[in-house]
């Protein structure tokens, strides 16, 4: 099993900008208010233009997490993506029975990840991942598989708002706006995720992206995650 490190990391979602403030807060969280975007003054303005508040949080922390790497393995995480720009786009086709180029281009799934390789000239790889409920896990999967490979070092960053009306009647736990993003590398002993079969609650009341974002920057030995008959377990190796 291949273990990892987070070298480097950064987080964003309103009222909590700075490392500081999040360690503040996973110490005792709650949910933030506000209602800020991220300046994303990295991204030249005629990219940044183009992009809502949910990008800009994935892209202002890729920027923050990533600005020493070059060449290295990106993957942008989103269990919904931009879905309020899905639901705002379906409503104008529905009354006027068209919808701006433009606004669509900016709704699929891998949008932001290609206007972070556009603006940083990068022909590395880049992946965008959507698993459901399981969504962080699947992008650390994804991670370690390119760690294994021979990779230096990846590029996580996962993002996620509240699903608008009228889908936010399937939400199945608390959220709020916030982007995470780290530096996977290769540690001889340091974190590790596998999965193993059981349908045990082991649930949190937090969203999973932040319970695990707590694990990984706590000295907490262990955190579960169970989906279905699955049972992910994150440890901390000694």
């Amino acid at each position: 099993m291949i273990q990892f490190k987070i070298s480097k990391w950064a987080a964003w979602a309103p009222s909590l900008h700075e490392q500081s403030s999040w360690m503040a807060y996973l110490a005792a969280p709650h949910i933030p208010s506000g209602d800020e975007s991220p300046a994303l003054s990295e991204m030249p303005p005629m990219l940044r233009r183009r992009v809502g508040r949910l990008g800009k949080m994935a892209l202002q922390v890729a920027y923050l997490a990533g600005d020493e790497v070059a060449h290295c393995p990106v993957i942008f995480a989103s269990r919904y993506g931009d879905m309020a720009q899905s639901v705002e786009q379906l409503n104008q086709l529905a009354q006027i029975n068209t919808v701006s180029p433009t606004a669509f281009s900016m709704s699929v799934h891998n949008a932001i990840s290609a206007l972070f390789s556009i603006a940083r000239k990068e022909t590395a790889s880049y992946t965008a991942i959507a698993a459901g409920q399981e969504t962080v896990e699947a992008a650390f999967t994804e991670a370690l598989a390119l760690l294994a490979d021979g990779a230096a070092s990846v590029l996580l960053v996962y993002y996620e708002e509240p699903l608008p009306k009228p889908h936010h009647i399937f939400a199945d736990t608390p959220d709020f706006p916030h982007a995470f993003a780290c530096q996977l590398v290769k540690a001889e002993q340091g974190l590790s995720l596998s999965s193993q079969a059981g349908n045990q609650n082991h649930g949190d009341d937090l969203p999973n992206s932040i319970a695990v974002q707590r694990f990984l920057l706590s000295d907490q030995p262990e955190y579960q995650h169970t989906v279905g008959a699955r049972t992910w377990v994150w440890q901390r190796n000694a």
